[in-house]
């Protein structure tokens, strides 16, 4: 028996996995750690997303 997210939460955090996804893929990690990100993201949407937010890279900021 797991826990399921359904509903509003369920969309709230694809949001936020998608958003996690497009700040790894931009930022300035080596392919095989944007990999292993993007894959622990995605195989554990909850936990993947707080590690990734608490220790995960950051997308490149834009210089003007």
């Amino acid at each position: 028996m797991g826990i399921e997210i359904t509903g509003i939460g369920g969309l709230i955090l694809l949001i936020l996995d998608i958003w996690a996804i497009v700040s790894i893929v931009g930022s300035n990690s080596t392919t095989g750690s944007k990999v292993l990100w993007c894959l622990l993201v995605l195989i554990l949407p909850l936990v993947g997303f707080i590690i990734w937010l608490i220790a995960g890279p950051r997308s490149a900021k834009a210089s003007v």
